[in-house]
């Protein structure tokens, strides 16, 4: 009974708090999970959904706590832009300094850095300005196209409106600066390159491979090359749902045909001739380790490649990372949330991954 009694308390609790007989506990938009509202933190990711005039948003809520880092990797993984809340009454933290690093090393290039609770220290335009110039000095915020906004969420203070709280601040709202960065040139490679994530063949006279533009663009009649069989062929058509097109960009759905059947399977890479990557089984990636049980180095895991799944090995780790203040020590496992550069050895050859190390989770 007892149990039962503290149970229809909460829900008491948390419908009042939404039906405005107390004031509004804007937690529980995201806070879905019972151990979140009662311990007031944020343990897994939420995703919410709104939008405005001019964009629609996916908002994913990430854990700030060292805990729950790979909790914070997932959601980040996926995003165009990272909002880091910074509490004005405490300044940057360590875990500040996590995320950034985190969402640097996952290829995020726009940050904002909302200083919230400016309520709590008298809107004072010093604190914010010492606060924005020590943001300004975190690796992962200045290196990217970063802006620091200051907030009172709970006052609804720059999150949409301006307000008159700090009229110092001239500059843009949270929501305006969402709709106004441009994050279409984000791509990371010019190139074409279309990982086949499906065969389409529904009957003897049609034979497509569809998957998703990751970069690049492709028109009708170009050569393409399949990786890594490294077999050539022409595009003949480009269907989409609503009708063929001539050409395709990156970001868009597609199904491709050839004028000549080569053997192609999902995880393969399309690109142009001219401008392929490397294959190749050796390479090197930072790795986010999300087990409970360590990772290993000569001991064999599966690595998903696109959507490709192959079976390797780590052959070493360069380092482990500290992601509190970015200094490299010698390891030999890696623990939960942790972080390292490995060189990952796999068992056939694949299309490398370009540039910089890639993040494996």
């Amino acid at each position: 009974e007892a149990a039962e009694e503290g149970a229809h308390e909460r829900v008491v609790k948390a419908a009042s708090l939404n039906r405005g007989v107390v004031p509004i506990d804007f937690s529980l938009f995201t806070d879905g999970l019972q151990a979140e509202r009662e311990q007031g933190i944020t343990i897994d990711v939420a995703y919410r959904y709104f939008d405005t005039d001019r964009r629609k948003y996916i908002i994913a809520d990430c854990p700030g706590h060292e805990q729950y880092t790979r909790n914070m990797a997932t959601g980040a993984s996926t995003a165009d832009l990272a909002v880091i809340l910074v509490d004005a009454s405490r300044g940057v933290q360590v875990q500040t300094r996590r995320h950034a690093y985190i969402v640097s090393l996952l290829g995020i290039r726009h940050i904002i850095v909302a200083v919230n609770k400016m309520d709590l220290v008298g809107y004072d335009e010093k604190v914010f300005a010492r606060i924005k110039d020590d943001c300004f000095g975190v690796p992962g915020i200045r290196e990217v196209d970063a802006r620091v906004v200051p907030v009172s969420a709970l006052k609804g203070e720059n999150v949409v409106t301006r307000g008159t709280a700090m009229p110092w601040y001239q500059g843009p709202t949270i929501i305006e600066l969402l709709d106004t960065i441009d994050v279409s040139g984000d791509q990371p490679l010019a190139d074409l390159r279309l990982p086949v994530q499906y065969v389409n063949r529904p009957d003897a006279t049609f034979r497509g491979y569809a998957g998703t533009i990751a970069a690049g663009r492709v028109a009708v009649g170009d050569p393409v090359m399949a990786v890594p069989s490294r077999r050539l062929s022409r595009v003949r058509h480009i269907v989409r749902f609503d009708g063929d097109l001539r050409e395709a960009d990156a970001d868009m759905a597609v199904t491709l045909t050839l004028e000549d059947e080569i053997d192609i399977s999902r995880g393969d890479l399309l690109v142009h001739p001219d401008r392929a990557p490397s294959v190749g089984r050796t390479f090197e990636a930072h790795v986010i380790w999300m087990s409970d049980s360590p990772l290993l180095p000569g001991k064999q895991y599966e690595f998903k490649l696109s959507h490709r799944y192959l079976r390797g090995t780590i052959e070493s780790i360069h380092h482990r990372i500290d992601v509190n203040d970015l200094s490299e020590h010698p390891a030999a496992e890696l623990r939960l949330n942790e972080v390292g550069l490995c060189r990952i050895v796999l068992a056939e050859p694949a299309a490398l991954p370009e540039g910089r190390p890639p993040v494996a989770m």
